[in-house]
């Protein structure tokens, strides 16, 4: 039986969440600008949260790192609304309910740390991750919040905590 575990991001883990988050928008298409695949902050993620009210979980597998996901103050946006950011699983990973641990996980989060709100930026071409965030009282939003960058995502969505 393989065992999983989560924990928060270590520096350590910068090279191998970033190879596992633009592999996987590669797979589905999505390696262009606009998303995380061009985001320089991708590459330094335990940077990018390693400040108050945020934090990145990484989930390994028998030692082995194979996804991650994030809460984030949303950039440009207010104080209460978070974004949840990043979350990325290997194939190997897919199918084991590891994404709705990793999003409890960050919503539980945000809730401890006082946001009332969690945003995400996604696309069609992500549809398995949508249906898990519709799943967990994400809706549908006209447009984006925030200054988030990522002009190539094209479906927003936000749910009350």
């Amino acid at each position: 039986m393989e065992t999983i575990s989560i924990r928060t991001i270590e520096p350590a883990d910068d090279p191998v969440i970033a190879h596992i988050v633009k592999t996987t928008l590669t797979e589905f298409g999505m390696n262009k600008a606009g998303t995380a695949f061009s985001d320089p902050t991708t590459d330094h993620l335990s940077v990018l949260f390693a400040k108050p009210r945020a934090a990145y979980f990484v989930a390994t597998m028998e030692g082995r790192v194979i996804g991650g996901a994030g809460i984030h103050p949303l950039d440009g946006g207010e104080a209460h609304v978070c974004e949840l950011q990043k979350m990325y699983l290997l194939p190997e990973a897919r199918g084991k309910g590891l994404a709705g641990k990793l999003i409890a996980m960050c919503l539980d989060y945000a809730k401890q740390n006082g946001y009332t709100q969690c945003y995400l930026e996604t696309s069609p071409e992500l549809a398995r991750a949508r249906k898990v965030y519709e799943q967990f009282g994400f809706r549908y939003l006209t447009g984006p919040l925030g200054d988030t960058g990522h002009f190539g995502c094209d479906s927003w969505m936000l749910k009350d905590l």
